[in-house]
């Protein structure tokens, strides 16, 4: 038997009708067709990681990592060209 695949946004919703509280664990299991732990671990990971949401941390990682990317993609650019470059010297060469 094959697991069952979840959207994300299955998941949060699911775990967000937990976290509200007005039908219970075995309620949701029947509403959704998901096993009451599988729901309480959904429920649980939300709970954990919500903090991180309003972390002026994450932000600040995800800049750095903006940056490096694009520092990367000129890093690749600058190498592409050098490449060429190389590549076309090399081609002068080897005729004479």
């Amino acid at each position: 038997m094959q697991r069952k695949q979840h959207s994300a946004e299955f998941k949060a919703k699911v775990a967000l009708e937990a976290i509200k509280g007005l039908k219970t664990i075995n309620e949701l299991s029947s509403e959704y067709g998901v096993h009451p732990t599988q729901i309480n671990q959904w429920k649980k990971q939300a709970l954990d990681e919500l903090p991180g949401i309003f972390s002026s941390r994450r932000a600040h990682n995800q800049k750095e990592q903006e940056d490096l990317t694009a520092n990367l993609y000129q890093q690749i650019g600058q190498l592409k060209v050098e490449l060429d470059w190389l590549k076309k010297k090399s081609g002068q060469f080897n005729c004479k």
